[in-house]
């Protein structure tokens, strides 16, 4: 019998096309994060029920011939508000059901999307631990955009006198300059400096991928809140200020789940092009670390993603003792090319 492939529309899911949504994705997380625990039932149902509105996002499901257990999906996801040219997508099959053409469906219904909303681009990533990926996007003429690697701080074996250290010393080098935190949701009196810190995601390197800078506004951060929050997590915002002004220089952000309390997900650490070069980012990376092993004891590790291309901030993370995790790649391949493909191996 084959394998049933069906649009699914997750937030009016079924409880039982949820949980089978959970074990399907578990299975591939295993793969892809070995030493985590898997993601529970209700949080993958807050997830869904509260993704953001800002991005549409067309997901698909397959099943296996007994209709019994999924199998696979594929997505294809974007912005109505910037990067128009282009949708992000991803696909995702069970080990045992690889090479049987479920790759190549998902694709046409992605390519088919993208086609519908004038994306003449697809970008997608891939980690080395699952080599299946690459060789399909390989397969497909994509190109590789961006080298990126998700690194691990194990807590136990932080230098604190070297936390200690960037501390001292910001506070001699920054004696104008404050630190502070919110906990949880973004103060409504700060939104509009929150919105402008958030651009320094846009002075992130993106290598060779055709991208343009990301929109941010509070409504996408406060739906954004909605999600992680629904989701379980609880963040931590760190931010530096400059005392006379009260002008924001930069921030650097967590996030921690108590469904997997030993890690903890380091964000977005960034800095003004105006106040750098003052030891900000190290002071914003210690304080952090000290909050963590104060009021986090259970955590033992720290990750964090990086493009490889991101020399300051690789300097920084691997003088605090962060190690290469997960080796990662963006991919990025046109429409067009996509379709022909299609249309060679039909």
């Amino acid at each position: 019998m084959p394998i049933e492939i069906r649009a699914w529309d997750y937030r009016n899911a079924t409880d039982d096309e949820v949980a089978a949504f959970n074990k399907c994705s578990n299975q591939m997380r295993a793969e892809r994060l070995p030493d985590d625990p898997p993601t529970p039932l209700e949080e993958t149902l807050q997830g869904l029920k509260n993704f953001p509105d800002y991005i549409q996002m067309a997901l698909w499901t397959a099943w296996s011939p007994e209709e019994t257990e999924m199998v696979a999906y594929g997505l294809a996801q974007y912005s109505l508000e910037d990067n128009l040219h282009m949708a992000q997508f991803a696909i995702s099959v069970l080990p045992e059901f690889r090479r049987q053409g479920l790759g190549m469906e998902f694709l046409s219904r992605i390519a088919s999307v993208a086609k519908e909303q004038n994306r003449r681009l697809l970008i997608t990533d891939t980690t080395t631990r699952v080599p299946a990926g690459e060789a399909f996007m390989q397969r497909i003429g994509a190109e590789r955009g961006l080298e990126t690697h998700t690194n691990q701080l194990t807590i136990a074996d932080l230098d604190r006198n070297l936390v200690r250290q960037w501390q001292e010393r910001a506070k001699e080098r920054g004696a104008g300059f404050e630190i502070g935190m919110w906990e949880g949701r973004y103060p409504e009196e700060d939104i509009d400096a929150i919105v402008d810190l958030h651009g320094l995601l846009n002075q992130q390197p993106f290598g060779d991928l055709d991208v343009e800078d990301f929109t941010y506004s509070a409504d996408h951060l406060r739906q954004t809140e909605k999600t992680i929050f629904a989701r379980g997590y609880e963040r931590w915002t760190l931010y530096v200020r400059e005392k006379e002004t009260g002008q924001f220089a930069g921030y650097t952000e967590l996030l921690w789940n108590p469904n997997r309390p030993a890690i903890i997900s380091q964000g977005m650490t960034g800095v003004f092009p105006e106040y750098r070069n003052r030891g900000l980012g190290r002071w914003l990376k210690a304080e952090m670390l000290d909050r963590i092993l104060a009021d986090r004891p259970q955590a033992r590790f720290v990750r964090t993603g990086n493009a490889d291309m991101n020399a300051p901030m690789m300097k920084i993370n691997n003088e605090l003792g962060f190690k290469p995790y997960i080796a990662e790649c963006v991919w990025q391949v046109e429409t067009e090319k996509v379709a022909e493909y299609l249309s060679r191996h039909g």
